[in-house]
Order: structure tokens, then sequence, then C-alpha cells
């Protein structure tokens, strides 16, 4: 399952991404994992949630965190939730074929690996691609 949380900056995207972690972290049986640009929040989320800091990896696109993510998951099997936080500034994207195609992408891995994919997207909802609007 891929969810898409998408709104301009100021709309409390990354409030309703932190209360959704501490919803899985608390009823999760499997490992809550949340990649962020920077480790802002650190003091934000439960200690039982791994938090990773894309920032300190390199390289920033698209396939680089979809290595990321896989190289996780090929670490621990029993990760079943990954939520990350500014998609466009970890990844330096924009919305557009690139975005869709890892937002496809979450959802092939996750239907294979049983993971769901939580995600928040900076930008106005209008100009969501239609692959986007199907998880809002």
């Amino acid at each position: 399952m891929v969810k898409v949380i998408m709104g301009v900056k100021g709309t409390g995207k990354t409030k309703q991404l932190v209360d959704l972690i501490h919803k899985s972290a608390s009823e999760a049986t499997g490992v809550v994992v949340c990649i962020e640009n920077g480790a802002k929040m650190t003091y934000d989320i439960p200690y039982t949630v791994r938090l990773v800091d894309a920032a300190a990896y390199g390289s920033h696109n698209f396939d680089y965190l979809k290595g990321l993510i896989s190289g996780l998951h090929a670490g621990n099997y029993d990760i079943n939730e990954v939520y990350i936080d500014n998609l466009l500034k970890i990844t330096n994207g924009t919305l557009g074929e690139a975005c869709d195609d890892f937002v496809r992408w979450c959802a092939a891995f996750g239907e294979r690996e049983g993971v769901n994919f939580t995600m928040t997207v900076s930008g106005d909802i209008a100009l969501a691609s239609e692959t986007i609007k199907a998880y809002l």
C-alpha cells in the first residue's frame, strides 16, 4: 500500500506523518522506518522507529532512494512500514514522470515484500499527476 500526503508548505503534512508514525509504532508487529532529509524528527517520533537521515548517505535522486530502501529491507526483512518525509527534498526532484515512477515502484515493492509506504510531497494538489492522485 502507498499513501501520499500532499499539500503546499505549511499545511501540516509532517505533523500528519508524525501522528501516523506514532500510531504505527504502537500497533506494528514489525519494524517501522522513517526516512527524512536531516534528523529533525529525532525527538518527535518514538525511539522504536528507525530514523534514517537520507542526507548522510550521498547523492540524492529517486534511484538513490530506491537503493536505500532496498538495502534497508535486505538488511531487515521485518520492515513493514516505511515513512518518507518530504520526498522531493530528499531526491532533489520535482513532480513529474520520475516521481510517478518512484511511487509506482513503491507500490510494486510494497506488494511484493509486504511493506506499506507513506510519504509527504510538497506541492499544490492541483498539480498532482493521475498517478499521485491515485494514492492521495
